[in-house]
């Protein structure tokens, strides 16, 4: 029958071959091939033959014949048993993996060093084990000393210690003849398994003759004891001097001699020496945490001191003048090398923008450390204060203003006209701050009356020597009638207004609506992607150096700020290129998405490009136009409410900015509670004066979009935040499309700046050379 022939085949006789399996499941083959994927391969054929594993034993290969019905049996058993593995396996959520889960790395690595501590802890107990070892010099003499900077011999005899490390004093080393490691200074030494005293030289280079005598008649001795201070602590040693025994000449070491082999004296007359590598250190820690103190950083080097055995005090006063002392000498290196600390290789000769804010954190202290000295580096960053009260008395007197109460913040810390100077316990109230587009601090000068317009007006005045495109301020709106009623009164100002206004984009969220329009940096034409902003991030930075600054002297907050000013330009120097490269990148990318999304925009409203454009032009036309309402009550209470809303928001943005102290933001928060209450009693007022459909809801009105309804125009079907949407995304294109544009110009800007240094220093390398074989042609013919 046809049943029986197509079942015969199953009847057979099929030999049933068993594989060997290794411990953990995996198939263990005859023949190996290299190019196997062992864990794919495993992985899949376990999942295959899961129950098939288990049932049969993974030790054995063998083959063998069953009868039929016994394989007919076993084949449906193992069938029905791979299908209940297969859904098994398809229902079980499949175990994180360490090379993709990073909780799973984790908990490995924490499983794997808390399996290893025990093995740490046992290596870290032996090795101080201070048992007897055979010097690793001579390999004769028992140890007496180990040195932790000779590695990998670290071991050395009494003799040997005192023969290698005569000149190298600086090494840190640890007596073992108590039967433990002792920290010794290195003017302690072992004679006779017992630790004594011994002269160390502080490691200079000496001239190789002093006199006309032969060499051999010159000596080395000890001379004054002097503390030199490196990153491992304190030292004292002692100065060479060198006598000839024939003419009884000498020779000591001068500060030329100190500063040549990497030294800086703490006085002229100086019995302190330090490596300039600790002033290096200290700058780049003060530029990694801006707030760590110079006290804390000596306390770390007396910790360093004892560490190592050695004892000694680091004094503060003497350590921060020499630090100080050694910037200046280096500016005026810069100086001869012609390099400009606080003009950006991207902004010559003409600048694109320029943002100027005050930072209300950089106060100082009336009753900090007082000093008639004068700073380094007065008038080089930070503006002097008898030039920058000269010209604020000047404007004052000029012109006569009468403080009143606008939209977008007349009353504002940061929109005032006039001011009168503190009388709290503080002198400089703050730091008014000039950058570029890239973030490179131009300017700054210090505040004695609060954010008053005269303040940002001396910078712009002191920046316009060269073409400037753009103003930035976050009160611009204000600033620029300000601007305009002092260039009529001071015609020696009136270049200034050749500048462009631009309000900052993200302070004029807080603006109005009208304002953000006519006044934001998002929609001035040229401007490319240019926020005004930059300012914020340098203020972030000196902000966090406030909290040491305050409470320094007036020279020494001046010169510490104007420090870390130039360092930070450097930093940014550096990145430029990088910078910019990724600028124009970013641009790019960013063009696409916007050009479609306004496709997108066209397609979804059903309309053309010419549609849209107009759509801009109403726009701009209604933020130019002037509302009033026909009832004067009514007028006074809209006026009213923009106010609060502008007020509410501006304090809101600077809530961390104005003040450094919980309890000066408890006091900004607290007005803002007030002036929500207010704010909610006039909106019911307005609400009762106008009609249902003109009714206002106080959740609302303190959002970034607020659009007043006494503001929309009622001539056009389209709402105004439809036009609104698509005003933002054809602004943002063009200003993509300049900012392309103005990116190229300035990476030619930086690489002619480059060029221009390169050659520069080359000229000066060849005049110094030639100078150099001119004195040595003179000194050999004398």
């Amino acid at each position: 029958m046809p049943g029986e022939q197509e079942a015969a085949p199953s009847t057979s006789h099929q030999p049933v071959r068993w594989l060997k399996r290794d411990s953990d499941g995996n198939v263990v083959y005859a023949r190996p091939r290299s190019s196997r994927n062992q864990t794919a391969t495993s992985h899949s054929y376990s999942r295959k033959t899961g129950a098939h594993t288990r049932m049969l034993d993974s030790s054995i290969e063998m083959t063998n014949y069953c009868p039929p019905d016994t394989v007919e049996t076993f084949l449906e058993e193992l069938n029905h048993s791979q299908g209940d593995d297969l859904d098994d396996q398809e229902t079980a959520p499949a175990p994180p993996r360490a090379s993709s889960d990073w909780s799973t790395r984790k908990s490995l690595l924490s499983e794997r060093w808390e399996k290893e501590r025990p093995c740490l802890v046992n290596t870290m107990v032996a090795q101080q084990n201070a048992t007897t070892q055979i010097c690793q010099q001579c390999g004769s003499s028992p140890a007496a000393v180990r040195c932790r900077d000779c590695r990998p011999q670290p071991f050395f005899c009494a003799d040997c210690d005192v023969s290698i490390h005569r000149n190298h004093v600086f090494h840190n080393r640890d007596a073992t003849i108590a039967g433990f490691f002792q920290p010794l200074p290195p003017t302690t030494c072992v004679v006779e398994r017992a630790l004594s005293q011994c002269v160390c030289i502080v490691p200079l280079e000496m001239p190789e003759k002093i006199c006309s005598c032969s060499p051999g008649s010159l000596s080395v001795n000890p001379g004054k004891v002097v503390a030199v201070v490196t990153m491992n602590g304190r030292y004292d040693l002692s100065m060479p001097e060198m006598k000839c025994e024939a003419c009884k000449a000498t020779w000591s070491a001068g500060v030329d001699d100190l500063v040549r082999n990497d030294y800086w004296p703490a006085t002229l007359h100086f019995s302190t020496v330090y490596a300039t590598d600790v002033f290096c250190s200290y700058e780049e820690l003060k530029m990694a945490a801006p707030g760590l103190s110079c006290q804390a950083f000596l306390r770390m080097l007396d910790q360093r001191t004892v560490r190592f055995g050695r004892t000694g005090k680091i004094t503060a006063d003497s350590f921060r003048k020499s630090f100080l002392e050694w910037e200046a000498v280096r500016f005026e290196v810069d100086k001869i090398c012609r390099e400009e600390h606080f003009v950006c290789p991207a902004c010559t000769p003409d600048m694109l923008a320029v943002s100027v804010d005050g930072n209300r954190k950089h106060y100082r202290f009336k009753n900090a450390a007082r000093s008639e000295e004068q700073a380094l580096f007065d008038g080089i960053f930070i503006a002097k204060d008898d030039e920058v009260e000269r010209f604020v008395d000047y404007i004052h007197s000029t012109i006569n203003h009468v403080s009143g109460r606008g939209v977008c913040g007349g009353e504002w810390s940061a929109a005032r006209e006039t001011s009168q100077r503190s009388s709290s316990k503080i002198d400089e109230e703050g730091l008014e701050l000039a950058v570029c587009r890239h973030g490179v601090f131009l300017g700054a000068l210090n505040m004695f009356r609060g954010e008053i317009y005269a303040y940002p007006l001396y910078l712009q005045n002191k920046l316009a020597n060269k073409p400037i495109s753009f103003f930035a301020m976050d009160v611009t709106c204000k600033y620029w009638p300000y601007l305009n009623k002092v260039a009529k009164s001071c015609p020696e100002l009136q270049h200034l207004l050749s500048m462009k206004p631009f309000l900052s984009v993200f302070h004029a969220k807080a603006h109005d609506f009208k304002c953000e329009v006519k006044w934001s940096g998002a929609y001035q034409q040229g401007a490319g992607l240019t926020l005004g902003e930059e300012v914020e991030q340098c203020n972030a930075f000196l902000s966090r150096i406030a909290v040491t600054t305050k409470h320094m002297s007036k020279a020494g907050r001046t010169d510490m700020l104007t420090l870390m000013a130039m360092r930070w330009n450097q930093q940014k120097f550096k990145n430029l290129a990088t910078s910019l490269a990724c600028r124009h990148q970013k641009a790019t990318k960013r063009l696409e998405s916007q050009l479609q999304d306004l496709e997108s925009m066209r397609i979804q409203l059903a309309v053309t490009q010419v549609e849209v454009e107009g759509w801009v032009t109403d726009i701009k036309e209604w933020a130019e136009a002037t509302t009033s309402q026909k009832n004067a009550d009514l007028d006074a209470v809209t006026s009213r409410m923009e106010v609060l809303v502008a007020s509410i928001k501006r304090r809101s943005q600077r809530l961390y900015k104005d003040t450094d102290g919980s309890k000066g933001r408890a006091r900004i928060r607290r007005k803002i509670r007030e002036e929500k209450a207010i704010l909610s009693s006039v909106v019911e007022k307005y609400n009762s004066m106008v009609p249902d459909t003109e009714r206002i809801a106080f959740d609302i009105i303190l959002s970034d979009e607020t659009v007043w309804p006494w503001q929309l125009s009622h001539r056009d079907a389209v709402d105004l935040k439809t036009k609104r949407k698509a005003f933002d995304v054809v602004m943002a294109i063009r200003r993509l499309e300049e900012e392309k544009k103005i990116v190229l110009s300035e990476m030619a800007k930086h690489w002619k700046s480059l060029s221009t240094r390169a050659d520069t220093l080359k000229e000066m390398s060849c005049q110094l050379s030639s100078e150099a074989l001119k004195s040595t042609y003179l000194s050999n013919v004398l």
